[in-house]
């Protein structure tokens, strides 16, 4: 990916942090939490990786179809999760996309700034663009918290920690953040394709 050396640091940082998180998650007691935390993962080191800046490190020419195979083989799971639990259709689109950037990458010419051909935004690029915002604002909106619950004795949230009965890599609210992290990393990454 390419843009300011400042923002892919920060972007690296945050998709790094992100799929940490997730890696906790998937020793939660809760199946449903397992399961979507390790493709979660994935996607959190995948995007921290693709975004080390050029400057830095440029991965050989080979590394690109292997990402795309990586992110395949994930999307290709995720796509048999979907048959069962539609749910997971924004992991679907979510590994389709870093197949599509990997491939991209993989045909673009060598050197620090290039773009899709001098056409302008590819229109599968300018799909997935929206998609991605359309879930950020939606996955930030559903993290604003209800007036309702903000008053009197607490939040359920609150009440079910301080009865220890979820332990904080089991709080649907982090998971939610973590989904909107690596959502607006994904705006970035397509940003700057």
């Amino acid at each position: 990916m390419h843009g300011p050396v400042s923002a892919a640091w920060l972007l690296v940082a945050l998709c790094a942090a992100t799929g940490a998180y997730c890696l906790l998650r998937m020793r939660s007691g809760v199946e449903e939490q397992r399961l979507s935390a390790g493709g979660e993962a994935l996607m959190g080191f995948g995007m921290a990786v693709m975004a080390v800046p050029t400057a830095v490190f440029t991965p050989p020419r080979w590394a690109w179809p292997l990402y795309a195979a990586v992110f395949g083989a994930a999307a290709l799971r995720t796509l048999w999760a979907v048959r069962a639990a539609p749910r997971h259709l924004h992991h679907l689109v979510g590994a389709s996309a870093m197949v599509y950037m990997a491939l991209a990458m993989a045909v673009a010419p060598p050197g620090p700034h290039h773009a899709h051909g001098g056409i302008g935004v590819p229109l599968l690029t300018g799909v997935l663009l929206a998609y991605f915002a359309g879930y950020v604002l939606l996955a930030g909106a559903r993290l604003v918290p209800a007036a309702g619950s903000a008053s009197g004795g607490g939040s359920t949230a609150a009440a079910g920690i301080r009865a220890g009965a979820a332990g904080w890599g089991d709080r649907p609210e982090l998971a939610r953040a973590c989904r909107l992290s690596m959502g607006i990393g994904m705006v970035t990454m397509l940003l700057t394709m």
